[in-house]
């Protein structure tokens, strides 16, 4: 299978052994006490991690649950999606898109939503994004067509092309802080090129600007995979396809707005570097200039989460978050950065997690509490964390 095309993920045969020893890694309410031990116990600052178990693996009709999103709305609830995986922890199996709702900050989190119902397609990468005039939730995935069991992963590498028999793009909305969404739309004739094969969005979250425009970063594979960012300039109706990042060797990636109004993404990164990429385009996506490799974000090779934290004009100064497994040995210490230079330097780093630590997703709540929804246990269960800038930087920075 040497020739055969992979998703951007991990091996497969690692998502099987995941699925062996679920059972193994799945700890009872109380590990979370010990965990408290771990970031500090009862001498740990005020604000420090709190964790609650979203999704687990088995539970409400899924085999598996992967690939976290999270995103507050103006009214502070929580919408956490992920992929609710019906038989197995396979990429592309039989494949809902799945959510949970809070309304007390990610204390607690209510019954299980199943916002796009696929199977035996995939629905997958979520990417939800705040329409602020509005406070609509935008929420653009993709949907894969039915993998043929005995054959997979032979036929891994999916048609080219825009119909149904190819991977295609999706958008949904809720205007009630996702209790109910609409019908989803297909938005592939204008985000998609017809002979690209593979095709993701995300994950994580899309951004929407200070001019208005939503924009949600991709990537797809026509041989390597390469990066590119789709945009709406009306609220999510409408979309067209962006920029090409034009160096191969990258795929799933997050976005942020520079103070100076340009894009900042950051990409994953298969060169061999240990550490993320990064690209920036002047002309909100319409261009991407070339990779540079940033060697002050270390990953092995996994899905990271960036994402603005303040603006100046409103608390004093430009803050700046990245989450990701923080070291290139494995997926493990769930590192929180801060950055108050725009994403050039990372002066605060902090281990919010020390155990297994794949992809992850940050969000920002309207008190201004940093939330992180992460997957843990070996792929066997997603989590939710709740902290505060004091705690990440030791006190020396707080919001009034």
């Amino acid at each position: 299978m040497a020739n055969v095309a992979r998703r951007p993920r991990e091996f497969q045969q690692e998502s099987i052994n995941n699925m062996k020893t679920i059972a193994k890694l799945l700890v009872p309410v109380r590990s979370l006490l010990v965990l408290a031990v771990l970031c500090g116990g009862s001498h740990a600052r005020a604000g420090e991690p709190q964790f609650a178990d979203v999704f687990v693996g088995g539970q409400d009709g899924y085999a598996s649950y992967r690939i976290p999103s999270v995103i507050a709305t103006p009214k502070g609830t929580l919408l956490a999606f992920c992929e609710g995986r019906k038989f197995n922890s396979l990429d592309e199996s039989p494949t809902d898109m799945v959510l949970k709702r809070s309304c007390d900050g990610g204390k607690t989190w209510g019954a299980l939503q199943i916002v796009v119902k696929a199977v035996p397609e995939a629905a997958m990468d979520s990417c939800p994004v705040i329409d602020r005039p509005s406070g609509k939730v935008v929420l653009v995935y993709d949907l894969w067509p039915e993998y043929i069991k005995d054959t997979w992963p032979s036929d891994y590498h999916r048609k080219p092309g825009l119909g149904r028999d190819s991977v295609t793009a999706w958008v949904t909305t809720s205007s009630d802080d996702g209790v109910t969404w609409s019908e989803p739309i297909d938005i592939t004739a204008t985000t998609k090129k017809p002979h690209w094969s593979n095709f993701i969005h995300g994950p994580g979250v899309g951004i929407q600007m200070r001019s208005g425009r939503i924009v949600i970063p991709c990537c797809y594979q026509q041989g390597a995979w390469r990066n590119f960012s789709i945009h709406s300039d009306d609220h999510g109706k409408t979309w067209q396809l962006g920029g090409e990042v034009p160096t191969p060797g990258v795929d799933e990636s997050q976005v942020v707005e520079r103070l100076d109004g340009s894009l900042l993404l950051n990409m994953r990164s298969s060169r061999g570097k240990g550490c993320r990429a990064i690209a920036t385009s002047k002309d909100g996506g319409q261009n991407w200039s070339e990779l540079v490799d940033c060697p002050a974000l270390p990953e092995p090779v996994c899905q990271g989460s960036i994402l603005r934290y303040t603006w100046p004009n409103q608390h004093g100064k430009s803050r700046i978050l990245f989450c990701n497994p923080g070291t290139s040995k494995g997926r493990e210490q769930g590192t929180v950065r801060l950055s108050y230079d725009e994403g050039a330097t990372w002066s605060v780093a902090k281990v919010i997690f020390p155990g297994y630590f794949g992809y992850s997703c940050l969000a920002l709540l309207p008190d201004m509490t940093i939330g992180c929804l992460f997957e843990t246990a070996g792929c066997g269960k997603i989590t939710y964390a709740s902290f505060t800038l004091d705690w990440l930087t030791d006190g020396k920075d707080t919001i009034p």
